[in-house]
């Protein structure tokens, strides 16, 4: 088991440190100056507008001096924690030095490319950079169309995938900007979810036979057969942490294979160390045609990746595939440090050993309280499901609001969704800052409870 690094040490007895109940007075006054311009808040700032100013490894400063452990990092972006110096170096050193040279070739590019190909599974060789998740999915797609030369795609209920118009239409938001329905050619299907299935063996497990008996199906029923390929996450995040069945993945791959179309995961989130390994597919084995990666690609910095295998990878000539920011000397210096730091920090590992500690401690956290029917880890990336009661598993989005304030007011910068409790807590943590982190949140459901007469 790797151990944390030195660089990223809490003192415990410090940290939380609350000086003043927040949101406290300095945030709340930069907060009234900030929105009386600043509009469409997210649903994390709006239940607790606190004001950030610093952050250091797993610790966020707010206005107002009060520390907080940081179970976010930045919704699934610092994975390698705030201000990692190995990164911070790198960026000061790149801008001071090139700043843009659009798409033409860099060293730093160069040596950027050559590694994604060393670390990435299989023959995923082939790569374009941009500057959001959301832009790297557009390109995404259009790397499947020209490769298949077909224009319909597959996605899952209640999978994210950005906001622009492609990104919206493969997911679960919904917009009055967009009209009332998605783009021409976007079909959504349902996910398996173990906590939750459609369809069930006669055991009561979860049939994944099922769903893919349906996938094709549908592809042969309710799509004009000029299917480009499916897009998912390996794990949802938006949609709250939901892990797939270990077989998932794999019957996949197959599907798509047999069907002569293409695979494409969305590892904005989960990939680059968040989930122990460089793409979360690794761990079911399965390597797939198209990939995105951003959030933890750069640590912060806005940089984005599509990869793409081998026999694909010449299709990024025919789509107009270069972008304004896309690979900046900046961004790929970003990238290329967080790569080295995940190798010389041993943060696979690192997550890996997190995420089962994390696991264990939600059990007790589960067979302790009437309210939590399900928790479910996979490195760093963690959910815990609120439910009205555990037989009938209904929804329970009252608690989710308030366990999500409390363990804020205590000291805990995290991640709501509805009655699901997202964390995600960078992959640099130690052992003990992340027990203290459930702690709080123990607290936190066990105060709900009490309010809310369980």
């Amino acid at each position: 088991m790797s151990e944390a690094p030195r660089w990223a040490h809490v003192d415990l007895e410090r940290i939380p440190n609350m000086k003043v109940p927040p949101p406290g007075p300095e945030s709340e006054r930069w907060h009234r100056r900030c929105t009386t311009y600043f509009k469409g808040l997210s649903g994390q700032v709006k239940l607790f507008p606190v004001t950030f100013e610093s952050g250091y490894g797993c610790v966020l400063r707010d206005a107002d001096g009060n520390e907080y452990i940081d179970f976010s990092s930045g919704i699934y972006v610092t994975t390698l924690g705030h201000c990692h110096p190995k990164v911070t170096e790198a960026v000061q050193k790149a801008a001071a030095t090139l700043q843009n040279a659009h798409d033409f070739t860099t060293p730093v590019k160069t040596k950027l490319v050559e590694k994604l190909a060393e670390i990435l599974p299989g023959d995923l060789t082939g790569f374009q950079l941009y500057d959001s998740g959301t832009t790297a999915v557009e390109a995404g797609l259009r790397v499947m169309r020209a490769a298949t030369r077909r224009h319909e795609l597959i996605s899952c209920f209640y999978d994210y995938h950005g906001k622009t118009y492609g990104g919206v239409s493969l997911g679960h938001i919904r917009s009055p900007v967009y009209g009332p329905t998605r783009a021409p050619g976007f079909h959504m299907v349902p996910r398996p979810d173990v906590y939750r299935p459609l369809w069930t063996k006669a055991d009561g497990t979860i049939d994944t036979d099922a769903y893919i008996g349906f996938y094709e199906q549908y592809l042969d029923k309710g799509t004009a057969h000029q299917t480009a390929g499916f897009v998912l996450e390996p794990i949802q995040g938006w949609g709250g942490s939901v892990m797939p069945p270990d077989d998932f993945f794999p019957k996949m791959r197959a599907l798509c294979d047999r069907q002569g179309i293409l695979l494409m995961t969305d590892e904005v989130l989960t990939g680059m160390a968040r989930t122990g390994a460089w793409l979360c597919t690794e761990h079911w084995g399965v390597v797939p045609d198209v990939v995105t990666l951003g959030k933890g690609f750069g640590n912060g910095f806005p940089v984005t990746c599509v990869a793409v295998r081998e026999p694909y990878k010449e299709s990024f000539e025919a789509i107009s595939a270069s972008s304004s920011y896309g690979g900046n000397p900046m961004a790929c210096a970003a990238a290329l440090a967080c790569i080295e730091a995940i190798e010389e920090e041993h943060l696979l590992e690192r997550a890996r050993h997190l995420g089962e500690l994390a696991l264990q401690r939600m059990e007790r956290i589960k067979a302790g309280h009437a309210i939590v029917g399900d928790v479910r880890a996979r490195g760093c990336l963690m959910g815990i499901e609120l439910v009205k009661d555990k037989a009938t598993r209904e929804p329970l989005d009252e608690a989710g609001k308030r366990v999500y304030q409390k363990a804020f007011r205590k000291g805990l910068a995290w991640i709501p969704a509805g009655h699901i409790l997202r964390m995600s807590p960078p992959v640099v943590m130690e052992d003990e800052v992340l027990l203290k982190g459930l702690d709080i949140i123990e607290e936190a459901i066990g105060e709900t409870e009490r309010e809310l007469g369980y």
